[in-house]
């Protein structure tokens, strides 16, 4: 099976230790599981569209929070330089437990510094968030430090640590921060798995500060 044996204990072993840890939250803090069904559609050797679906879940595990639904395209400039544009109608759970949409628009540069043995990308990401009555926008600068795994570990796998601050024209300032690792599993050319830990401090959010267990399938034509 494309799935070894000791990929399956790796994830097992990963989610019993963070179950361990997260047993009990604070008022602020959350247990969330955020799963990302991706689609890439190439075009031409330079350009292809992106097409999202998310589904997150909160309260300790137990209610669908958020639905997402994205598309957008990726432009590569340059070997090391990638920019991409988007679009996601999100349907999110209020406090009082209704929901509200939003509308939210991005762009994106991503840098790849050219180093050989690991990998090293930074991304600066522009988002305007339309919410009816209210109107914000964001800028998150993220870096991505990735390794590939020895062979005889996990074939086809590699480790990934991401930071991604915000700055909220809402807070003037940084006001959260998510730092994620996780690993990323390449199955063939056109499918991958990232299963990840994320950790996420905001103090202006109810809840802001998150434990997140994460899937990101990705496919691609």
């Amino acid at each position: 099976m494309w799935l070894s044996n000791r990929f399956v204990v790796a994830l097992l072993f990963a989610a019993v230790m963070t179950s361990a840890v997260l047993c009990q939250s604070p008022d602020n803090e959350d247990i969330q599981s955020w799963n990302d069904i991706q689609l890439t559609i190439p075009v031409s050797e330079k350009l292809h569209i992106n097409l999202t679906t998310t589904y997150r879940f909160g309260k300790d595990l137990t209610r669908l929070n958020e639905g997402r639904v994205g598309a957008g395209v990726g432009i590569k400039l340059h070997k090391s330089v990638t920019a991409a544009a988007g679009y996601t109608f999100i349907k999110s759970r209020t406090l009082a437990g209704g929901f509200r949409s939003e509308n939210r628009y991005h762009l994106a540069a991503t840098y790849k510094f050219p180093f050989k043995k690991f990998g090293l990308s930074h991304r600066s990401q522009y988002e305007y968030r339309d919410l009816g009555a209210v109107k914000v926008w964001r800028y998150r600068p993220s870096i991505t430090f990735e390794k590939k795994l020895p062979d005889s570990w996990l074939s086809r796998t590699s480790f990934f640590v991401t930071e991604d601050p915000f700055y909220s024209s809402a807070t003037g300032k940084f006001s959260r921060n998510r730092i994620s690792a996780g690993i990323k599993k390449t199955v063939n050319d056109h499918f991958s798995l990232d299963v990840y830990y994320l950790r996420q401090n905001d103090g202006f959010s109810r809840p802001g500060d998150l434990h997140v267990i994460g899937t990101a399938w990705k496919f691609s034509l």
